[in-house]
């Protein structure tokens, strides 16, 4: 059962980031494989198990063995990557919390290593959300915590291309906002 709820919880998890870092409508079809041993594959790290491919061939979504450069980020080990079909970064669950251009961001989660809260990338690499790991600044912007499972907090910092805060629900009054308010500002 817990295997079962496991399974079901990580595929919401990636259903629900697909929709909340709005991809397209239609997705290019993956396949399964399964490594028998670790394999690097297109530059990432590969750990022996599942990895999905496109119909082309490309690396759709491994987890990694050892801590690499992903867009902005360096996520840790025993992280869970996803690709854009042309295989640039699109998101990651990170096997722990971890530093994000000096922000902490939520990683793993009580079903394990890389089943937890999703850090999203624009295709250029760029940070696009973080769920952030406790309530934190961001760019000056007191910014509440996580809201990974709709526990009413704040559903993550989402950043505009350019990197600027694009919105967070506040911890405290901040400028015309108010506790509690979605702050967000243009580019």
């Amino acid at each position: 059962m817990k295997k079962a709820l496991g399974f079901v919880l990580a595929l919401c998890g990636l259903t629900w980031a697909g929709c909340a870092v709005s991809q397209p409508a239609s997705r290019p079809p993956i396949h399964r494989s399964t490594l028998q041993v670790p394999t690097e594959i297109q530059g990432y790290p590969c750990a022996k198990g599942y990895a999905w491919f496109f119909d082309n061939g490309r690396l759709s979504r491994c987890t990694v063995t050892r801590k690499i450069p992903f867009g902005e980020a360096r996520i840790p080990a025993e992280s869970y990557i996803a690709l854009h079909p042309d295989g640039t970064p699109n998101l990651v669950q990170m096997s722990h919390d971890a530093p994000v251009l000096g922000m902490t961001c939520m990683g793993g989660s009580w079903l394990g290593p890389g089943e937890g809260a999703v850090v999203a990338f624009y295709p250029s690499g760029k940070l696009k959300q973080c769920y952030l790991a406790g309530d934190q600044m961001v760019q000056g912007v007191p910014c509440m915590s996580g809201g990974f499972f709709g526990d009413g907090r704040g559903g993550g910092a989402q950043f505009h291309e350019n990197g600027k805060l694009k919105s967070c629900k506040l911890t405290k009054d901040f400028g015309a906002w108010h506790k509690g308010d979605r702050f967000v500002q243009t580019p």
